[in-house]
């Protein structure tokens, strides 16, 4: 049995002393330790995105990120996104455009697409299907989720 260690993890811009084993993934360590569900456990092998979180403002699958790496970077969930006030006009396109469906990747589309906005915030068509490339989507056929980032960056507000 490994013998546990303490990290110190900045989650939306909250810090928690967690006491882990070496071998917990960050996906762990969010969902059953901090009880921040909207960050989803799927493939737990980084191929669809639904555990996307942004470390550092980039998105990473922290399917695979050992929580221990995690520690001095700051984390944002889903919930950090909305609890910041921050893209509320990026959530708002995703529910106008339709572009949630049955919700389960939206939390990673939303923190792709919000990394790629603050770096790039008029970005072309192209920039915007790199940024998500990492998310999978089986509802959406993908047009939706591009329109909402789209009307996002060009700053169509839903009504």
């Amino acid at each position: 049995m490994a013998s546990t260690m303490t990290v110190s993890l900045e989650v939306n811009g909250q810090t928690h002393s967690l006491d882990i084993e070496p071998q917990e993934t960050l996906l762990h360590v969010l969902r059953e330790r901090l009880g921040l569900t909207g960050t989803k456990a799927n493939c737990e092998e980084g191929e669809c995105g639904a555990c996307t979180v942004l470390l550092n403002n980039r998105p990473v699958n922290s399917c695979l990120l050992l929580a221990a790496r995690a520690q001095g970077f700051r984390i944002q969930t889903i919930e950090g996104l909305t609890s910041a006030g921050r893209h509320t006009a990026l959530q708002a396109a995703f529910a106008q455009e339709g572009a949630i469906q049955c919700g389960y990747c939206t939390p990673g589309f939303l923190l792709a697409a919000a990394a790629l906005l603050d770096v790039h915030p008029t970005p072309t068509e192209d920039e915007i299907v790199f940024a998500l490339s990492g998310n999978i989507c089986r509802c959406t056929g993908y047009q939706k989720i591009l329109k909402a980032v789209t009307n996002t960056a060009i700053g169509v507000v839903p009504g």
